[in-house]
């Protein structure tokens, strides 16, 4: 074979290689027998016809590859070798070794501020609407019945004067909803800070109102029909305005505690670690004697 491919290459100067030269004679052959088998159960010329091609293609088939097998010069492409790109090379920032990555901020006020903001933000609310009720109703029961008015159905509606006085079961209905709603806007408020550490009461007195009172004048009607019948929506933005800023205010006096990816994890679980959690009153002095 070797012999074969230097004669090939020596004709010309480009690189060749031989290969066997195609033929057409097996697929005559195939043919033909096919068409053999095809007249056993057609017609006997179907099988004389088959019976030539397959004779006839076999002998091309070996006029072929006997003696000697025919062959064919390929002349060869030499391919070009790939390109080899260097690695590319990333800038490392030096840093210097004592300083080490933290999370940030590294202090956040807690979620109990937020719990606590609220509740103070509902007394805010509270004095506010008791305020609304007394100049344009001249009577401090009508927004804490109308806070209630979820209690009552189509048919029942009271009227204006009926919502002038006190009725205890209105007011304790109001003053649950009114207390768990605050406790529930103070835990979201408080779980928020983290987004505006520096900024509580932008957060509570601006961002919060407005989406809190977007957020329920679509879903008011569904809760409360009597109260999205009658309420000051401008009043009742304000309220939410003094709820936010007074929440904001009272978080901005609460001590801030170091964010728990900062913490080891003894501190984080809650374990005994000495030299990392300050030691109780009259522990040290017990270890002493």
């Amino acid at each position: 074979m070797s012999d074969e491919t230097q004669a090939a290459n020596s004709g010309s100067d480009r690189p060749a290689v031989l290969m066997p030269a195609p033929t057409a004679w097996p697929f005559a052959m195939a043919l033909g027998t096919a068409l053999t088998f095809a007249g056993l159960l057609t017609d006997v010329s179907v099988s004389v016809l088959g019976a030539i091609l397959t004779i006839s293609g076999a002998v091309g088939w070996f006029r072929q590859v006997l003696p000697h097998e025919q062959h064919e010069s390929i002349p060869v492409e030499p391919e070009e070798p790939a390109r080899v790109l260097p690695p590319r090379e990333v800038t490392r920032i030096s840093v210097a070794q004592e300083i080490q990555r933290a999370w940030l901020p590294l202090k956040i006020y807690p979620i109990a501020a937020g719990v606590k903001g609220g509740l103070a933000g509902g007394v805010a609310m509270a004095v506010l609407a008791g305020l609304y009720g007394l100049i344009f109703y001249h009577s401090v029961w009508y927004p804490i019945n109308l806070l209630a008015g979820s209690l009552y159905s189509q048919s029942a509606t009271p009227t204006v004067k009926e919502m002038l006085h006190f009725h205890l079961g209105w007011f304790l209905f109001a003053l649950g909803m009114h207390i768990t709603m605050c406790l529930l806007v103070g835990l979201l408020f408080g779980a928020m800070l983290p987004l505006l550490p520096r900024r509580p009461v932008l957060l509570g007195g601006v961002i919060g109102p407005l989406l809190w009172t977007g957020l329920l004048y679509h879903v008011i009607g569904y809760v409360n029909p009597l109260l999205d019948e009658r309420i000051n929506w401008w009043w009742f933005a304000a309220s939410q305005a003094a709820f936010g800023i007074v929440a904001g205010l009272v978080v901005v006096r609460q001590n801030k505690v170091w964010t728990a990816e900062n913490l080891p994890l003894a501190l984080r679980a809650g374990i005994e670690a000495p030299g990392l959690m300050e030691e109780h009153e009259g522990e040290g002095e017990d270890n002493k004697r």
